[in-house]
């Protein structure tokens, strides 16, 4: 019984812990507290993915893909989901399957829309319109 009921604890906490992605709306300084009166960090891209960690009154404290934490306006962000390739190259495959012809490659740190994720693939849109299927594994803000 006492097992069945942290499952069941175990369960209803899953949710709470999952990773909500956001990406950047317009390139956009970073700063190091939650006030534009902070230190600058540094400046991000448009359409680049963000983890949001906490939200504090119109700021959002965020982790980009190297793991560093840094707070930036929540009107700078947006729900339309992208990633960012964290291989050397990622390929990007005309279907969710290691044998489908390539599309495309993409560099480390290339940017591409993210559509959805099915079984270990995401389905990815470049800025200049070719799409398809990238192994999760290969990029970052999934």
């Amino acid at each position: 019984m006492r097992r069945a009921a942290l499952l069941l604890l175990g369960l209803l906490a899953a949710p709470a812990m999952a990773l909500d992605y956001l990406s950047v709306a317009e390139a956009t300084a970073l700063y190091d507290a939650p006030s534009v009166k902070a230190k600058p960090l540094f400046v991000i891209a448009r359409g680049t993915p963000v983890e949001q960690v906490v939200v504090v009154e119109g700021w959002v404290k965020v982790r980009d893909q190297q793991g560093e934490l840094a707070w930036i306006e929540k009107r700078s962000l947006t729900d339309k989901r992208s990633v960012i390739v964290r291989a050397d190259r990622a390929q990007v495959r005309a279907a969710a399957d290691d044998k489908a012809a390539l599309v495309f490659e993409a560099e480390r740190d290339v940017v591409l829309d993210f559509e959805l994720l099915a079984a270990g693939w995401a389905k990815v849109k470049h800025q200049d319109g070719q799409q398809g299927y990238v192994k999760a594994t290969q990029v970052w803000g999934l």
